[in-house]
């Protein structure tokens, strides 16, 4: 039998994929990988996108 999946719309801009660690190149001290982290400015950082019946709700 399937698994059930949550009723959720996934963002449209990320498909999910809310945040990611961008590599800048440079190096700690230490020599780990200098990154940051950078969430989608749609979902801010959630994956999930909410229904358009609720975003104008609010006017």
């Amino acid at each position: 039998m399937p698994q059930s999946s949550p009723n959720t719309p996934i963002c449209r801009d990320c498909d999910g994929f809310a945040s990611v660690a961008i590599d800048t190149g440079a190096r700690h001290l230490d020599g780990t990988r200098v990154t940051f982290r950078v969430d989608c400015p749609t979902c801010k950082g959630t994956g999930h996108a909410l229904p358009a019946a609720l975003v104008r709700a609010g006017r």
